[in-house]
């Protein structure tokens, strides 16, 4: 009886360690494993990160990892700051002044062709695209106060905004898209009509050279063509 169990207790209980296949060159399953074995990734923060290069082993910790963005990061930074420095030496002769004699002037003194208008794209747009040249100098079309001026203003690239007051009613002014390194004021700062305030460009959202301009009366968005053309002289 003894003998039967031990019999049964031989053939059942199959340990981790039982050899793999037979004859001379049977290997144990951790041997087998650790052959296929590739690499090991160790993903807790607070394990010491070491060297774990072995002949058949590599690792990548997660301090290694965040390293590796980390550099990433940098590197895309240091792209984008040279392609802002190569715009950066552009100047605006500051004794230009815009066309007209009026309150309200056109914030160019030539338009090649007017882009996308008042509400298109499906009502978002919410300014007139004005088609330049890059480099054309752009103008104050009210006096006024800088409230933004801006290297990265939202989807407006390099931006300003004046605010001022006319008839009674708080006229904003918008200037999308301009080059870098053009912006001749600052915030806060009183500018006259028809000053030199920077160049056009293309920075943001914007494919093509041009103004992305901009007009709101007490809050509200209007036509800024419309309102150039019943009151720009």
């Amino acid at each position: 009886m003894v003998s039967v169990i031990t019999a049964l207790v031989g053939t059942a209980a199959v340990p981790a360690f039982a050899a793999v296949g037979h004859g001379p060159e049977a290997r144990t399953v951790q041997q087998q494993a650790a052959a296929d074995a590739q690499s090991l990734i160790v993903a807790s923060e607070h394990e010491k990160a070491a060297d774990l290069s072995r002949s058949s082993y590599s690792a990548t910790t997660s301090g290694e990892i965040q390293k590796k963005k980390a550099q990433q990061a940098a590197a895309a930074r240091a792209r984008e700051a040279a392609r802002v420095a190569s715009y950066s030496t552009t100047t605006v002769d500051l004794n230009m002044t815009g066309p007209g004699s009026g309150d309200i002037r056109w914030p160019l003194a030539k338009i090649n062709s007017i882009g996308d208008g008042f509400h298109s794209r499906g009502g978002e747009h919410q300014g007139v695209d004005l088609l330049a040249n890059g480099g054309t100098p752009i103008f104050a079309a009210t006096a006024g106060t800088v409230n933004v001026s801006s290297e990265g203003y939202y989807g407006y690239g390099v931006a300003i905004t004046i605010d001022t007051v006319i008839d009674g009613k708080k006229v904003t002014t918008l200037y999308g898209h301009m080059r870098y390194g053009s912006r001749q004021v600052v915030h806060g700062q009183k500018v006259a009509v028809g000053q030199a305030i920077g160049l056009v460009g293309s920075t943001g959202r914007s494919t093509a050279n041009h103004l992305h301009f901009e007009v709101m009366l007490n809050g509200t968005h209007v036509d800024p063509l419309a309102w150039l053309r019943a009151n720009a002289s």
